[in-house]
């Protein structure tokens, strides 16, 4: 199950004012969503290197957080048109990160049990940094995983906090629940994966 990348809800409250840089990005998301190509180009453009560097939060293997970005923004050219502005594009951005970080680790994890060969080199070598193709990368991820197939609504609360590190009030409209609905959700996932990752310790 995807992350909801439904109509963007209205602004929270409460929201920091924008750095120019980040004004600058949102601008071009909507003219991009608005049909303009060389809009859209100088979009992807300003959002490559963060994107890559979010996903590196789901991916910590350069090379896997990489594929993750290329996949990001080719969602985004795809499907920018889905874009209201009626949040900030970041918020919407964040979700497509999450999606296909998420996506890509299914893809390498699936490559490693066909590859079964090279998961005892892994051992050997820093798990941080090394590529879940070689079986290593088992952790949060495979907490969010396990997560989803038991408490499916817990999953995007901590995502987005966690790993995107979104603010609650972004957090509580992107999903549609009330705050206090939103934190209870967050501390119920936290201690459901907390006994997982101590497995992988």
């Amino acid at each position: 199950m995807s992350l909801s990348c439904r109509p963007d809800p209205k602004p929270p409250k409460g929201v920091p004012v924008q750095h120019p840089a980040q004004a600058h990005t949102e601008e071009l998301a909507l003219r991009a969503a608005r049909g303009e190509a060389a809009a859209l180009d100088a979009l992807l453009a300003a959002i490559g290197p963060d994107v890559v560097r979010r996903c590196g939060r789901f991916l910590p293997c350069r090379e896997d957080a990489e594929e993750a970005a290329q996949d990001v923004l080719l969602t985004v050219a795809r499907h920018i048109t889905a874009f209201e502005g009626r949040s900030r594009f970041s918020t919407w951005l964040y979700t497509v990160v999450a999606n296909c970080s998420r996506q890509k680790y299914r893809q390498l994890k699936r490559r490693a049990a066909e590859q079964p060969g090279v998961i005892e080199d892994a051992h050997r070598v820093d798990p941080r940094t090394t590529s879940v193709i070689a079986g290593s990368r088992i952790d949060l991820l495979e907490a969010l995983e396990r997560l989803e197939r038991d408490h499916p609504h817990l999953v995007a609360p901590l995502v987005y906090r966690d790993i995107c590190q979104l603010d609650y009030a972004e957090i509580a409209e992107r999903v549609g629940i009330p705050l206090g609905t939103l934190k209870s959700r967050l501390h119920q996932a936290r201690k459901e994966i907390r006994p997982w990752l101590a497995e992988t310790a």
